[in-house]
């Protein structure tokens, strides 16, 4: 009997570029200006510095590069991992609206890390991230709400779209594409309780990049694994609660992931909570209401069986970026304190505002939302209530940025002009990157990008 590894390896490596949507290709090239931009915001952060420390330390190979440091190359899969903890570090990745995993921070990292190494052409990463992306959100989707229910972090299935980008990279056959996909399923772990509370998510999000990358190359040189471990009895699906395992090969190539389900985060933090701030915003606008002219503001979403997508029954203060990036709350005070929500909520002088804490004190939550279940795409509602007896009430049905509602160009490049200075990126180098990547799939070696990323 054919295993379900064998058969994602059948379809991905029969998949060619010229079979790809251009619409999936722009998204690609996004996904890759949105990860360098989350990276250039995360690497100073303590977590990303250690690593890339660590990193320097153990020295290797030189192959690829660690985005925005000076220094010798390093080992494709160590530099991989450096800069995937930097992505995921200031919480500013991209997400899967069905299944708040941050693939982009995997995808990248590995593809232009071995892109770099092997002096592929962009055409070869932008189609090894489309194809990581699908395999990865059809794995993830069919064990929701499975793996969260366990305890588990979206790292877990983020490493397929690693371990299926870097053996696209690396022109795998369909036999060791399937060894790949089966060496990643026993490969990776993360539990979602420390990745919530502390700076152990990018941890898991740089072990997810190295697990799948390493699987990848394994396959290549002639590991053998089970290659049923997917599917058969007591296996990775079964363990985790897979509800349709048909579904993960079901109409591939009838639409793509990365078009219909990506989400670029326009503003930092956990993706459920940015249709809170939107909305929040949204009615804080239409009412022109101040800080003090607030009575109380009621935030509430639909209830979501597979996503797990719940709000605090009593909203909490958050001290610190990791307790922004969860604390719904937050979002919400800050948008209605300041009429928006943007990169500037994530630092220091806003997590400490003492208006925006007095308004998380004004938070209640709502009844679940029942109307109109189906449009909600991570959307959210918000009443503002003043003191003077008005309401102004705004519903988002699906976050800016996002798939249902149209990625822009110009949003993400806003995005990466203002967090790639960061980084300490010259004006000059920034604009440039930023050339290349609209052009990307022109460009004949990866080298063109990590070359001014440095």
């Amino acid at each position: 009997m054919t295993t379900l590894a064998a058969t994602l390896a059948q379809l991905i490596t029969r998949t060619p570029y010229e079979q790809l949507p251009p619409l999936a290709l722009d998204h690609a090239a996004m996904m890759i200006s949105s990860t360098i931009a989350s990276a250039a915001a995360g690497q100073n952060i303590t977590s990303a510095h250690v690593i890339r420390e660590l990193a320097k330390e153990q020295g290797g190979v030189p192959e690829a590069s660690i985005w925005f440091s000076q220094g010798a190359k390093l080992p494709a899969v160590t530099a991989c991992r450096a800069n995937a903890v930097a992505s995921d570090a200031a919480a500013s990745d991209d997400s899967d609206l069905r299944n708040i995993v941050h693939l982009g921070t995997q995808l990248t990292s590995s593809s232009l890390a071995l892109g770099e190494k092997l002096n592929a052409s962009g055409k070869d990463v932008l189609r090894a991230m489309i194809l990581g992306y699908e395999t990865a959100g059809r794995i993830a989707e069919s064990i929701m709400p499975g793996y969260r229910d366990l305890g588990f972090h979206g790292s877990l299935p983020a490493s397929f779209g690693a371990a299926v980008a870097a053996g696209c990279m690396l022109k795998l056959t369909p036999p060791q594409m399937a060894q790949a996909i089966a060496l990643t399923a026993v490969s990776m772990g993360g539990l979602a309780t420390a990745a919530d509370t502390s700076e152990a998510r990018e941890y898991f999000a740089g072990n997810a990049a190295q697990a799948g990358m390493n699987a990848a190359m394994a396959a290549q040189k002639g590991y053998i694994g089970e290659e049923r471990i997917l599917d058969c009895k007591r296996g990775f699906l079964e363990v985790f609660g897979a509800e349709d395992i048909d579904g993960i090969t079901r109409g591939w190539g009838d639409s793509w992931d990365i078009v219909t389900d990506m989400a670029i985060k326009l503003v930092p933090g956990g993706h459920p909570n940015h249709t809170l701030a939107e909305a929040a915003a949204n009615a804080a606008r239409e009412g022109n209401v101040s800080a003090d002219d607030v009575d109380s503001i009621i935030m509430t979403r639909p209830l979501s069986r597979k996503m797990r997508i719940s709000l605090p029954a009593k909203p909490s203060h958050p001290k610190n970026l990791v307790d922004v990036a969860h604390t719904p709350a937050y979002f919400v005070a800050a948008a209605v304190a300041d009429k928006d929500f943007s990169w500037i909520h994530a630092s220091e002088q806003k997590i400490t505002d003492p208006v925006i804490h007095a308004l998380i004190d004004k938070i209640k939550v709502g009844e679940p939302v029942t109307k109109d279940v189906e449009k909600f795409r991570q959307g959210a509602v918000v009443t503002i209530n003043t003191k003077a007896g008005r309401s102004y009430t705004s519903t988002v049905y699906a976050p800016r940025g996002s798939g249902p509602r149209g990625i822009e160009w110009a949003d993400v490049d806003a995005k990466y002009r203002a967090l790639v200075p960061m980084a300490g990126l010259d004006a000059r180098k920034i604009e440039e990157s930023l050339k290349v990547i609209h052009d990307f799939r022109g460009i004949g070696g990866v080298s063109l990008l990590t070359a001014l990323l440095r």
